[in-house]
């Protein structure tokens, strides 16, 4: 998942971005509200991180922005403001969860799949691709004949990076934003390793490259709208 965290506190922000991009996930980090705003200008983002006290603003503000436009991201607020008129103001604005600092990284990480699966569940809650039923809020896999399959953090990006757009083809540049962050290096083969790994466990005809231009995954006809 491709994450954003504005934050402007290094020593934490180094921490969060260090510990979110070990359980695979790309992770942006701007430190101010102007970055996090060209930010979102430019990436479809899954979650994002927001201290409400920045140095150009309150994140509140750019929550409240976000809502207004209907835009649906989740968010979870980090902020040092343990005063319960703040977490009121944060959950009215649309936040999903609120985080005092300091706060355990394992906790963190909880609440972000947590969220992430609220969102996904509502979604998409399964998805049919052959003899396989894909649960994506769950992260699980279920074979018809019995058994789950178990994928890495980045294979389950790739998957819902192609599940997201069942009936459309998705760009390799798309799949590679839900891979790497802003000034990560980029592999030229990396899109092509996933998805080999992805057809090796779920079935070489479930994702079909379209030449020159990305990939498709194929879901069971009944699901097709």
């Amino acid at each position: 998942m491709r994450i954003l965290l504005v934050e402007d506190d290094l020593t934490l922000g180094d921490a969060v971005r260090t510990h979110t991009s070990r359980q695979g996930h790309a992770v942006d980090w701007a430190k101010d509200l102007e970055n996090a705003r060209a930010c979102l200008g430019t990436v479809q983002y899954g979650l994002i991180l927001l201290d409400l006290r920045l140095p150009d603003g309150r994140g509140i503000d750019l929550l409240k922005e976000l809502r207004a436009k209907r835009e649906a991201v989740p968010v979870i607020i980090l902020t040092a403001h343990d005063q319960i008129s703040d977490r009121i103001a944060g959950l009215n604005a649309g936040a999903d969860d609120y985080l005092v600092k300091p706060f355990d990284l394992g906790e963190l990480e909880a609440r972000v799949h947590a969220v992430a699966r609220r969102y996904t569940a509502h979604q998409v809650p399964m998805i049919r691709l052959q003899n396989l039923q894909v649960f994506p809020s769950e992260r699980r896999i279920e074979k018809d004949e019995g058994g789950e399959l178990s994928l890495s953090s980045r294979e389950w990006a790739v998957l819902d990076a192609l599940c997201a757009r069942p009936q459309a083809i998705v760009a390799k540049t798309q799949i590679e934003e839900a891979l790497y962050a802003f000034g990560a290096e980029i592999e030229s083969n990396t899109v092509e390793v996933y998805v080999s790994r992805l057809r090796r466990k779920l079935g070489h005809s479930i994702i079909q490259t379209v030449r020159g231009i990305g990939y498709r995954i194929a879901i069971d006809d009944q699901q097709r709208p």
